[in-house]
């Protein structure tokens, strides 16, 4: 028998280390809305120390030229930036804590099912690397690839933890029964899941393109900013109907055949409102010129989009389907 105690401090820990991935993600939308992306334009040190200065009396008086010989030209000394930046990197650092602690506590189904353990441990081996990619970010002066795969790699150690989390509790998500419900829609959610990463990194390419008209515009008159943008931001929005029609028709689907109690039914609804407000934040960003504390929203909302829609299909991978079943077995009798 596996510890039951056990199994609830692992899934606990690893519900937290999701929400600090989401939270680091948030901040780091922050970081690059207010531009703070270079407040430390050296890595792991800041201005050379492990901790940053507050006044610029602190750092040499010939900075500005020490930092343009190491490919960091124009750079200036400013305390908040400086500190946003810094406290992105602790919390990155923060998480890379609860993965280890994610780790240890996965060992308890070392016995019955090594797969989470081994998973929970390449998501540590994942962060050390995402770590690592951010310094690559800082030295690439925050080349838009780098920027893109950094993301990317966000998302996936996300849907790796939340993978471990639910395989770890496949009994509880196997006794939903939702044999009633199309097969059509997980192939559909499927498709779904493509198009939401395939916006997030047309979402990052315009963030890129919206960096250089603010440099044009030197970061004001934000109400113009609009007429500059590229195709590939009008390309982003129209996209954004396509999805959401995508996903209405699998939440229609889900809370017309579902009961109400099954958690794969609360999460389709948050889903629905997860992409509503998506699609909201994205029309102030336009409209309202760019304001900065809509950028990271936007972002935040759209990985919690891709998340919950793996969530959703995990659900559906491990419940319990007859007509599945049937039909796998007439296929095997043939």
């Amino acid at each position: 028998m596996i510890d039951s105690k056990a199994t609830r401090r692992f899934r606990q820990i690893g519900t937290i280390t999701i929400i600090a991935v989401y939270i680091l993600i948030l901040i780091g939308g922050i970081v690059r809305a207010s531009g703070a992306g270079m407040g430390c334009p050296d890595w792991p040190t800041c201005f050379g120390q492990l901790i940053p200065p507050t006044d610029e009396s602190q750092l040499p008086v010939n900075y500005h030229e020490i930092y343009a010989e190491l490919g960091y030209a124009n750079t200036d000394f400013n305390p908040v930036k400086t500190w946003t930046e810094y406290l992105n990197r602790l919390s990155g650092v923060t998480i890379g804590f609860l993965i280890m602690l994610t780790v240890w506590y996965s060992r308890v189904y070392l016995k019955n099912d090594k797969t989470v353990f081994y998973l929970s441990l390449s998501v540590f081996f994942l962060v050390s690397f995402q770590g690592w990619l951010g310094s690559v970010v800082v030295a690439s002066n925050l080349h838009p690839f780098m920027i893109t795969l950094h993301m990317i790699l966000a998302m996936t150690i996300v849907a790796l933890l939340i993978y471990v989390i639910a395989r770890s509790q496949h009994n509880t998500l196997a006794s939903m029964d939702t044999s009633k419900l199309p097969q059509s829609v997980k192939t559909v959610l499927i498709i779904a899941m493509a198009m939401t990463l395939i916006q997030v990194i047309m979402g990052t390419q315009v963030r890129e393109a919206v960096d250089h008209i603010a440099q044009n515009h030197a970061y004001i008159d934000r109400q113009y900013w609009h007429n500059d943008f590229p195709v590939i931001f009008y390309v982003h929005r129209t996209f954004s109907a396509f999805i959401l029609f995508t996903n209405a028709w699998i939440v229609w689907k889900i809370i017309s055949t579902l009961p109400k109690d099954l958690i794969i039914f609360r999460f389709s609804i948050g889903l629905l409102v997860l992409i509503v407000s998506a699609i909201l934040a994205g029309i102030t960003l336009d409209r309202l010129g760019m304001p900065p504390v809509a950028q990271p929203i936007h972002l935040l909302i759209a990985n919690l989009i891709f998340g919950v829609q793996f969530f959703i299909f995990i659900c559906l991978r491990y419940s319990k389907n007859p007509n599945a079943s049937q039909k796998t077995t007439l296929a095997n009798a043939q």
